[in-house]
């Protein structure tokens, strides 16, 4: 569609033979299928730019334009039985009728509550099934700029590791550092703390498995990196890292099995009651 043409028909003074009727002003037309402007109701997000909206508006009228070509070109070349879609809907219809029931039993029924053994005993008898696809660390970091006076203090308290050490190195870092990472019982992705460290290796394992300690520099910051620990790609994850998994996991067989449940007490209920037959 010209963009001049399209201009003309969101126009309010649109010439009265795109008009079907009196008060709807038409955009496009396929066969005797009209799109009017109030179709787009509700397209175009609060706030947008004029060409944003223009955009949106002429993308919409050109699918809406493809599509009914598409339908009407099915209809001209598809037979009554090839069309007969009586089955199907029968089918798709069963299918969210039992989808919604089964929600709604889950809802009402589903326990929810996981305890940490419950959690702590999948892990364990499941370890195979919870292998690394990423390398991981455990870290403590410091970023200060490359002047500052305190690089060398840091740098000792950090790379000492000791928890009075650390103390007051963090008082340090609330005062003078640009950004600091202290917590080293969390579990980060490698490749996510090379994104904020300016560390550069071609291989990843063999870096982890000979730096604890790193000192690297751009050219306005200093980062000071201790690496506590570290798993490799494939090695099995640790259970703090798979926690969250580990209970979705549980859920879910949890929801499997009232599902069965339900369907096999429906069946033996009806069966008992002479509530089907089978010939």
């Amino acid at each position: 569609m010209r963009p001049i043409l399209f201009l003309l028909l969101l126009s309010l003074a649109s010439c009265h033979s795109f008009f079907k009727k009196k008060t709807e002003q038409v955009l496009a037309r396929v066969g005797d299928d009209y799109l009017y402007l109030s179709d787009l109701r509700g397209i175009i997000p609060p706030g947008s730019l004029p060409k944003d909206s223009m955009t949106i508006s002429r993308s919409y009228v050109e699918n809406w334009v493809r599509q009914k070509l598409m339908i009407e070109q099915a209809l001209n070349n598809l037979d009554n039985e090839q069309m007969d879609f009586n089955k199907q809907l029968e089918e798709y219809k069963n299918s969210l009728i039992i989808y919604a029931y089964e929600n709604a039993l889950i809802k009402q029924k589903l326990d929810t509550l996981v305890t940490r053994e419950e959690m702590k005993n999948y892990y364990d008898f499941n370890q195979q099934n919870f292998l690394l696809k990423e390398n991981i660390v455990q870290l403590q970091y410091v970023k200060l700029p490359l002047a500052s006076n305190l690089s060398r203090q840091t740098k000792k308290l950090l790379f000492s590791g000791g928890h009075e050490d650390i103390s007051k190195l963090t008082e340090i870092c609330e005062k003078n550092a640009l950004d600091y990472f202290l917590e080293d019982e969390n579990w980060l992705y490698f490749n996510d703390v090379v994104k904020q460290i300016p560390i550069r290796t071609y291989n990843p394992e063999d870096f982890l498995k000979n730096h604890r300690d790193v000192e690297v520099q751009d050219s306005l910051f200093l980062y000071l990196v201790h690496f506590k620990d570290f798993k490799i790609k494939d090695a099995i994850s640790p259970y703090s890292l798979e926690q969250d998994r580990i209970r979705d996991i549980i859920l879910n067989k949890r929801k499997i099995e009232l599902i069965n449940r339900m369907q096999e007490d429906i069946y033996t209920k009806a069966l008992k009651n002479s509530g089907f037959e089978i010939y």
